[in-house]
C-alpha cells in the first residue's frame, strides 16, 4: 500500500469498525473477519483516491456485512446458529467480566428480532440509528433509493422496539431470578405470579422449530407438567445477564434459559431446548446428552 495511508490509520478506523459490524452480524468473529476483509481491500486500493476513509471503510464493511447476512439467509441459519458462536455462559458470580460481556453481546432477544429483519433492514437500522451513517451513505452500500433506505430503517425501527431490555440494577434482576427459582422448586405458583410479568413472553427454541408462547399462565402450565424431584435449576450468567440452567439430578443438561427483567419481574423468556444446540455450547458445570 501507498505510504499516504499507513497501517496506523486503518488501526486508528478498526474498534468503530468492528463495533459497526458487531452489532450488524451479531457476533465478534463474524465483526473481525469483515473488518479483517476491509483491509485487505485497501491493501489493494489506489490510497491517493480516497477522500475519506472512514466513510470509505463504513462503506466497505457494510457491504461485506450484507454479504454475510444474505449468506446466511440463503443457508437458512438461525438466531441461534449466530448467537451460539459468541455466547458466554458462565457461573453467576459477580465480577468485572459482566460489563464487558453485556456491552460486547446481543442478548438472545435482540437476535431473535433481527434474525426477522431483511439484510437491507437490519444494516440500514444499525448504520443510522446506531452509529449515524447518513441514509445516502446507506443508500450507496445497499443499492437502493434514499426513501428505500430510509423506510428500510423505519420497518427494522418498528420491530426492535418490541425487544424487551432489562432494568433495574443487576442485583435486582439477579434477586429476580432467584425468586423465580426458588417459587418453581416450591411448587408456589402464587409466588410465581408475583415474579412472572402477566405478559411475559417464552421463547421456545426446540428441535421441531421454534414456538412463542404468551402470558404467565402458559409457563406456569410447563411448570406443573415438570418433575421437580428430577430437575435442578440454578442461576447461571448468559452474556452478563441472570440466566437459568436446567438439568436432570444426574448432570444430564436439559435446558438454557435467558431470562429479561424488567421492573422486578421477568417479561421475556428464551428457552434453549435443543441438545444439539445444548451441546454447541459451552456450559458450566454439567455435560450435555
Amino acid at each position: 500500500m501507498d505510504d499516504f495511508l499507513p497501517t496506523s490509520e486503518f488501526e486508528a478506523h478498526r474498534p468503530r469498525l468492528t463495533a459497526v459490524a458487531t452489532r450488524i452480524l451479531g457476533t465478534r468473529a463474524d465483526a473481525e473477519d469483515a473488518v479483517q476483509e476491509a483491509w485487505i481491500r485497501l491493501d489493494r486500493q489506489d490510497a491517493e483516491g480516497i477522500d475519506n476513509l472512514g466513510g470509505w471503510l463504513t462503506r466497505v464493511v457494510g457491504r461485506v456485512c450484507l454479504d454475510v447476512l444474505r449468506r446466511r439467509t440463503a443457508r437458512g441459519e438461525t438466531a441461534l446458529d449466530t448467537w451460539a458462536t459468541d455466547a458466554q455462559i458462565t457461573d453467576d458470580r459477580p465480577g468485572p467480566e459482566e460489563s464487558v460481556a453485556r456491552s460486547e453481546s446481543l442478548s438472545l432477544a435482540m437476535m431473535i428480532v433481527l434474525d426477522a429483519l431483511r439484510p437491507e433492514e437490519r444494516l440500514a437500522f444499525v448504520l443510522h440509528d446506531l452509529f449515524t451513517v447518513p441514509f445516502a451513505e446507506i443508500a450507496v452500500i445497499i443499492d437502493r433509493t434514499i426513501e428505500a433506505a430510509k423506510m428500510a430503517a423505519s420497518r427494522a425501527r418498528r420491530k426492535v422496539k418490541e425487544v424487551p431490555a432489562p432494568t433495574g440494577e443487576l442485583s435486582a434482576r439477579r434477586a429476580a431470578v432467584n425468586a423465580f427459582l426458588a417459587a418453581a422448586r416450591e411448587g408456589d405458583f402464587d409466588a410465581l405470579l408475583r415474579v412472572l410479568d402477566p405478559d411475559v413472553t417464552w421463547h421456545r427454541c426446540t428441535a421441531r422449530g421454534d414456538t412463542v408462547e404468551l402470558g404467565a399462565n402458559e409457563v406456569l402450565a410447563a411448570l406443573r407438567r415438570g418433575d421437580p424431584g428430577k430437575i435442578q435449576a440454578r442461576r447461571v450468567n448468559v452474556n452478563g445477564e441472570p440466566g437459568i440452567l436446567v438439568s436432570t439430578t444426574g448432570g444430564r443438561v436439559l435446558g438454557l434459559m435467558s431470562c429479561t427483567v424488567a421492573g422486578g419481574r421477568l417479561i421475556d423468556i428464551v428457552s434453549i431446548l435443543d441438545h444439539a444446540w445444548l451441546a454447541r455450547l459451552q456450559l458450566p458445570g454439567c455435560e450435555p446428552s
